[in-house]
């Protein structure tokens, strides 16, 4: 099928024969990472954000989906909420940031970002089929997938719809040894994506005297559960302002030992894609 040449499992999918995956002919994508959470409020979108800005300055041609069609934050994330999104004969065009990240969201495409979605799950998921069948990608590296949290429609709709390369939890410390996690974890697996590794945000505090970290939840345990489920614990992001404020700064933080622990983040990504 010539919808097969720009799919990130190209020569490798079980079932070729009956591949329903459809996208763009104008798109090419090598490597698509979805970024997901066992509920919100962790951090999911932040850490979607981050990875591709990041990436993007390693120079891979990135592009981010917001699948979260409730909670679109993307756009406030990357400094682009005062955009929209077009569509011409070819397809929908996505909005470029000023460093030349493609972005797709429902915020994007609305009058009023503050006005809420009131949509059956079914057509929720048809949206985010077509953010990946209809949207003119062009050629990226790496698509970051920004997913909605929990284990839902539309987190099955994406995982069944688009050739996921390899999906990246967040959560928070009390969650990741919690049933929570475990839900996700286990999701992903029955869809044989690979779990590239999970992002602990809210992982610790900082001392503004000593500069030690401090954590409030034992690490033991987390470690451990990292084990047994064989994943990799890709970064630890602290509890801080300049996490929680990024939206107000246009996506940008100044917090230099942040961007570090992003850069060692991105630098796992690309080994683990490979």
């Amino acid at each position: 099928m010539s919808e097969c040449n720009s799919c990130p499992s190209k020569n490798n999918c079980n079932s070729k024969d009956t591949c329903m995956i459809k996208s763009s002919p104008h798109s090419s994508v090598k490597n698509i990472i979805g970024v997901m959470s066992g509920k919100g409020g962790v951090g999911k979108s932040t850490v979607s954000a981050m990875i591709g800005k990041d990436l993007n300055k390693k120079g891979f041609k990135v592009g981010i989906l917001d699948a979260d069609v409730t909670g679109p934050s993307i756009p406030r994330l990357l400094g682009i909420s005062d955009k929209k999104a077009t569509a011409n004969e070819l397809g929908i065009v996505p909005v470029n940031t000023d460093s030349g990240i493609k972005v797709v969201s429902l915020n994007l495409l609305m009058e009023d970002e503050n006005q809420p979605v009131i949509w059956r799950g079914p057509l929720i998921a048809g949206i985010v089929e077509q953010f990946w069948t209809d949207v003119i990608w062009g050629e990226l590296d790496y698509l970051i997938i920004d997913m909605p949290p929990g284990t839902g429609d539309v987190a099955l709709t994406v995982m069944q719809s688009i050739p996921i390369s390899g999906i990246i939890m967040v959560s928070v410390p009390q969650d990741l040894v919690s049933m929570i996690v475990s839900k996700a974890i286990n999701m992903v697996k029955k869809m044989n994506i690979p779990i590239l590794g999970i992002v602990e945000n809210m992982s610790y505090i900082k001392c503004p005297d000593c500069n030690k970290k401090i954590r409030i939840f034992e690490s033991d345990n987390t470690l451990k559960f990292l084990k047994e489920n064989n994943i990799e614990l890709l970064g630890e992001l602290p509890m801080c302002k300049d996490i929680a404020n990024i939206s107000e700064e246009s996506g940008q933080i100044l917090n230099e030992d942040i961007n570090k622990t992003f850069k060692e983040i991105g630098d796992k990504i690309l080994k683990l894609s490979k």
